[in-house]
């Protein structure tokens, strides 16, 4: 029997009309739909996945337990158990749709489970899905950058105050808060924040002032250099 084939498919930040066609076609086209949750109906990349193509939720469903954890053994166990579900599902020649919030190659869990089936010799491919910081810049109507400013990605687990002296744009995400706004605050820099971007839930925020200091985990912040005059 011929094995299937894994798809990471990225959905997107929040906004189900910002799936691409591709997207769409590979679900309609899956045999099974793999999703990050033990618990498919709480999974995030689904529901957006499910605004826009409803008839998904009528697919087989594959739960893969990822937790949301830095402890590393926890995250391993999880990596371990979720490549073998895949890897089982491959090995009966099904097509495998694995959905991705925002980007799968952007700080995506789904890379870890990737990287050990592509050594297992299956065949995967890359969907790309557009990006939260590119999707934030354009809620808030302004350029990520211009002409030769450099960008800067940066997980908030990282603790990036030393980030701040990076020229150009700097983007926060990966965590609520990952630089005191009382360090921004006293920085001459252009600071803004997307929560929950592309949902009913968005809120934009345009200087350090505005930010609460009770940001929830699905936010963007974009730094920027002060133009000169």
């Amino acid at each position: 029997m011929a094995k299937g084939k894994l798809y990471g498919v990225g959905v997107g930040p929040g906004d189900p009309e910002l799936l691409t066609l591709k997207a769409m076609r590979l679900m309609r086209e899956a045999d099974l739909i793999a999703v990050p949750h033990k618990d498919k109906d709480k999974c995030f990349a689904l529901s957006i996945a499910a605004g826009a193509m409803p008839e998904v939720m009528e697919k087989d469903f594959l739960e893969i337990d990822m937790p949301m954890t830095l402890d590393y053994e926890k995250r391993e166990q999880a990596y371990v158990a979720g490549t073998a579900k895949l890897a089982a599902a491959l090995d009966e020649g099904k097509t495998v749709v694995f959905l991705v919030l925002g980007d799968p190659t952007v700080y995506s869990t789904y890379c870890y489970l990737h990287e050990r089936i592509v050594k297992l010799g299956y065949e995967t491919e890359i969907v790309p899905g557009i990006t939260s910081f590119c999707a934030s810049a354009a809620a808030l109507n302004i350029p990520l950058c211009e002409d030769k400013e450099e960008v800067h990605i940066i997980p908030g687990v990282f603790n990036p105050v030393d980030a701040l002296e990076y020229p150009g744009t700097k983007v926060m995400m990966k965590n609520r808060l990952p630089v005191s706004l009382q360090e921004l605050k006293k920085r001459n820099l252009s600071v803004y924040m997307v929560e929950n971007c592309g949902t009913e839930n968005q809120k934009m925020y345009y200087s350090a002032e505005e930010i609460p200091e009770d940001a929830g985990y699905y936010s963007v912040m974009i730094i920027k250099e002060e133009k000169k005059k």
